[in-house]
C-alpha cells in the first residue's frame, strides 16, 4: 500500500507540537500523537501536586497571554492543561492532530548522494524539495496496523522527558527482582488515581531516589499522607545535590535582575564574542562570582539546606546554567522538621530483600520505592530514527548539535523542536518554532553545514566553561543572546524594547517576542 503524502509531519502534540503546528499551519501539517490527548509531559508526568515553577507571564505565547496573567500563584498543571487547550483552539490547531497516532519507525527516502553525513562542506538541503524525504510509520489506536505516511520535511517534538524512564543499573542479583515491596519510576507513579497513591504511600515505609523537582514533589506528597503517630517518614536518597529556592526574590530584590535582563547576562560569556568582549567578561567574572554567591547566602539563611547536608558543593551559577533550579514547595521543610522526610547521602546503592544496601554498609529498609531518576530522551528519540543518522545524534560531545537549537546540520530535511532547554521553555520553543516557519517559507536561507557546526560547537563550549552539566543543553545565562541571533537571521530587530533603559534592565520575555 503506497504511503499517504504530505508536505510537513509532526511527530508530538505537547508543548512544543502544538506551537510548530501553528507556526506552520499555512502547510496543513499532520500532527502525530500517541495518547488520545494534547499537553505532553504536562498530561502525562505530572502528579496531583504538580504545579509550574514560574509565574504565568514568564510561561506563556506571545500572542496569547493568560487571562490572569498578573496572578502571583504558581498554575497547576490543570490549569496550564486548560491554557494549552484553550491556545490549540484558539488557533484552530486541533483539525491537524491525529490522536492515539503512534509513530513507530522512520525511513529515510531522500537522495542519498546529495546528502553529506560526514560534516564536510557544504549546502544544507532544500528545506522543501518537491518530493519525499521521509517515510513514517503509524501504529493507530494500539491495533497491529501499521500506516505509513511520506513527508518533504518532518518535526520531531517528543522532547526528552516522559515515556522512557532511565533505570539504575545495578550488580547481577542486586536489583529490583530480589526486592519483597513494590518498585516503580515516577512515570508509573503519574499514571495513578488519588486513592492509588494515597493506598501506596500511606503507612508505608517510602524510598525515593533522587534530589530533583520530581523527587521532592513526590517526597511531600509522602509525608502528607503520612500524618499523625501512625505515618512512616519517607526517605529520599540523594546522589547529586542541586540548589533550591523557596521563591523568586533574593534579599529583598527581584530574581530577574540576576540573570534574565541584558546588563545581568552581560556578565556572562555568550557565543561569537568579540576578543575584547572575552577579555571584558574575564575581568568582570568575580562580579559573577559575586551575584552566585549572593544568592546562595540568601538561600543558607532561608532554608535549612546546612542542618540537613543539602549544601551542594557546586556554585549556584551551575545549576542556573544547566536548567536544574528548582522551587521547593512551600512546607517541605516544615515536614523534615517533623520527622517525616529523611536524607540518606549516597553514591552508590542496590537493592536488598528488605529495602535497600549502601556503599557505606548502611541499610535501609522499605516497602515502596519509588525511582524518581529521570527520562531517556535520546533513547527515546534512537528508538524511531533509522542509521545512520541515529549515530549522529550526539555528535560530537554527548550532545545533539542544534543550530539555533533546531536543525542538526548532518540530518536533512528534519527539525527538532523542545530539545533546548532555558528558563522558560514554552518560550524558548515558540521563538524558534517562528523561526522555523519563515526558514520553511524561505525568508532566509540556512549557512553551509560547516558554518551550523561550528555555531553548535561555540554554543557547547561556551556551556562547558560555565557548568558541569552542561549536557543538559541548557542556554539560560546566554538565552537572550540566543534570541538576537534568532531575529537578525529572521530579519527582525533584536533588540525588542521600547527604550535603551527597559532594554538594558528589565527582563526578557515571550510577549517581548509578539
Amino acid at each position: 500500500m503506497a504511503p499517504v503524502i504530505s508536505k510537513i509531519g509532526i511527530i508530538g502534540a505537547g508543548v512544543s507540537g502544538l506551537v510548530a503546528a501553528k507556526q506552520l499551519a499555512h502547510h496543513n501539517p499532520l500532527v502525530f500523537e500517541a495518547s488520545d490527548s494534547i499537553g505532553g509531559v504536562w498530561k502525562h508526568c505530572s502528579y496531583s501536586s504538580t504545579k509550574l515553577q514560574s509565574l504565568r507571564c514568564d510561561y506563556e505565547f506571545s500572542d496569547f497571554p493568560w487571562p490572569d496573567r498578573d496572578s502571583t500563584s504558581f498554575p497547576s498543571y490543570t490549569e496550564i492543561l486548560e491554557y494549552l487547550t484553550s491556545y490549540a483552539n484558539h488557533f484552530d490547531v486541533l483539525k491537524f492532530v491525529r490522536f492515539n497516532s503512534k509513530v513507530v519507525e522512520i525511513r529515510f527516502v531522500g537522495n542519498r548522494e546529495a546528502t553529506d553525513l560526514t560534516g564536510k562542506p557544504g549546502d544544507y538541503p532544500t528545506i522543501l524539495p518537491g518530493h519525499p524525504v521521509w517515510e513514517v510509520a503509524v501504529q493507530t489506536n494500539h491495533s497491529d496496523t501499521i500506516e505509513w505516511y511520506a513527508f518533504e520535511f518532518l518535526v520531531v517534538c517528543i522532547g526528552k522527558y516522559g515515556d522512557v524512564p532511565k533505570i539504575p543499573e545495578f550488580p547481577r542479583n542486586k536489583g529490583p527482582e530480589i526486592f519483597q515491596g513494590k518498585v516503580l519510576h515516577t512515570i508509573d507513579y503519574c499514571k495513578l488515581q488519588k486513592e492509588e497513591t494515597s493506598q501506596l504511600l500511606k503507612g508505608k515505609k517510602v524510598v525515593v531516589i533522587g534530589f530533583k523537582k520530581s523527587a521532592i514533589d513526590l517526597a511531600l506528597e509522602c509525608a502528607e499522607e503520612n500524618q499523625g503517630p501512625e505515618g512512616q517518614p519517607c526517605t529520599m536518597v540523594v546522589r547529586t545535590l542541586h540548589w533550591t529556592v523557596p521563591h523568586y526574590w533574593i534579599w529583598g530584590l527581584p530574581f530577574y535582575m540576576f540573570y534574565s535582563t541584558r546588563s545581568s547576562q552581560f556578565l556572562h560569556e555568550k557565543p561569537n564574542q568579540s576578543f575584547l568582549r572575552t577579555l571584558l567578561c574575564l575581568l568582570l567574572s568575580p562580579m559573577r562570582r559575586g551575584a552566585s554567591k549572593f544568592i546562595e547566602s540568601y538561600l543558607l539563611w532561608k532554608l535549612p539546606l546546612q542542618k540537613y547536608g543539602l549544601k551542594p558543593d557546586h556554585p549556584f551559577e551551575e545549576d542556573y546554567a544547566s536548567c536544574q533550579m528548582a522551587i521547593m514547595p512551600e512546607n517541605f521543610f516544615s515536614e523534615a522538621d517533623k520527622g517525616k522526610i529523611l536524607f540518606k547521602r549516597a553514591s552508590n546503592w542496590w537493592f536488598s530483600k528488605e529495602g535497600i544496601e549502601f556503599d557505606d554498609n548502611t541499610k535501609l529498609e522499605a516497602d515502596v520505592v519509588v525511582l524518581a531518576t529521570g527520562y531517556d530522551g535520546k533513547k527515546k528519540l534512537k528508538a524511531i530514527l533509522p542509521e545512520p543518522f541515529r549515530t549522529l545524534l550526539e555528535y560530537p560531545s554527548g550532545i545533539m548539535p542544534l543550530y539555533r537549537g533546531t536543525i542538526h546540520p548532518l540530518v536533512p530535511n528534519m527539525a527538532f523542536v523542545g530539545y533546548l532547554e532555558s528558563v522558560s521553555n514554552l518560550h524558548t520553543s515558540e521563538l524558534r518554532s517562528i523561526w522555523l516557519g519563515r526558514l520553511v517559507d524561505e525568508k532566509f536561507k540556512l549557512p553551509s553545514v560547516e558554518k551550523m557546526i561550528e555555531q553548535t560547537n561555540k554554543e557547547m563550549a561556551v556551556s562547558k566553561r560555565t557548568t558541569r552539566f552542561y549536557k543538559r543543553h541548557c542556554i539560560s545565562t546566554f538565552s537572550i543572546n540566543h534570541s538576537d541571533e534568532i531575529c537578525e537571521e529572521m530579519g527582525w530587530n533584536s533588540w525588542r524594547k521600547k527604550n535603551w533603559i527597559s532594554e538594558a534592565f528589565s527582563p526578557y520575555g515571550s510577549q517581548d517576542y509578539n
